[in-house]
């Protein structure tokens, strides 16, 4: 696995984040410079939401198009849209068990 978290947090929360870790992860590979790790854009993008999601006052935490709380600054909130645009037809072919529990939470 190429993220690797310290926080201590739900399950529900758990797998959204391993999922946006591999949408992320995906993104930089195929936008930036192809290597296995992510660089430091996107790493840093990805420390800001797993801190996000680790204050998530919702729970189960609903997705994020839905959610009644945004949570995340309008700058990245746009950043992490372009990434799900991105990866999401991606993640179909990469990563299929984690695609279908996004879709299946929607």
């Amino acid at each position: 696995m190429l993220f690797t978290y310290n926080i201590p947090v739900e399950k529900d929360i758990k797998t959204e984040l391993e999922t946006l870790g591999k949408m992320i992860g995906v993104y930089c590979r195929g936008r930036h410079d192809g290597r296995a790790e992510l660089c430091r854009e996107c790493r840093d993008l990805l420390t800001y939401a797993a801190g996000r999601l680790e204050k998530c006052p919702h729970h189960p935490k609903p997705s994020c198009r839905g959610c009644p709380t945004h949570c995340y600054a309008p700058e990245n909130r746009a950043r992490i849209k372009e990434i799900m645009r991105y990866a999401g037809p991606r993640m179909l072919l990469r990563h299929p068990l984690l695609s279908l529990k996004h879709y299946l939470k929607k």
